[in-house]
């Protein structure tokens, strides 16, 4: 199972771009799963409905089950959010993961950038970011490909991912 985290800053089109790549990669045969890091108060239940029922009296874990899939739901309480490779080894095996978000942890990461954010790049400073995928050019020896070249940052990502047991050891 392989690792690579797209990080950027809110706005710079992380998602938009993940949707667009994760056709790339089903249509090589590949099993993907994405996490992605919410930086607020998320809920991904129904309030009113059995399962929120069955959180609010106090059940640490719900698994709600259909014909089409399942979610498991699990209630952190006081304990803190648990580390990213942690999270990482509770995913069902694919051949890669794709993690947005969690720009401050220590992960292999290739940055999407958009100058209509005005924001500065996470790279030089973050020894972590692997690769560049923008809308303009950056002066950079890192792998680089334009934010809509889609078949590129695709390649990019598989070439950068890295075995999960390595992050275990070290990163990047």
């Amino acid at each position: 199972m392989k690792v690579i985290c797209l990080a950027g800053w809110s706005g710079a089109g992380k998602t938009t771009l993940l949707t667009k790549i994760l056709p790339c990669f089903t249509a090589q045969g590949l099993r993907v799963s994405v996490m992605k890091h919410a930086h607020h108060h998320f809920d991904v239940d129904v309030p009113g409905k059995d399962s929120w029922r069955h959180r609010q009296a106090g059940a640490t874990e719900v698994l709600v089950t259909g014909g089409q899939r399942w979610a498991l739901m699990h209630e952190l309480g006081e304990a803190a959010e648990p580390p990213l490779v942690e999270l990482l080894t509770r995913l069902s095996p694919v051949d890669l993961v794709v993690v947005e978000g969690f720009k401050h942890e220590p992960l292999r990461k290739i940055e999407v950038h958009r100058e209509a954010n005005g924001k500065p790049l996470l790279f030089p400073a973050d020894t972590t970011v692997v690769g560049l995928v923008s809308d303009r050019g950056v002066q950079t020896g890192l792998p680089w490909a334009h934010l809509d070249d889609t078949a590129a940052v695709a390649a990019m990502v598989l070439a950068l991912a890295q075995p999960l047991p390595a992050l275990k050891r070290a990163v990047p």
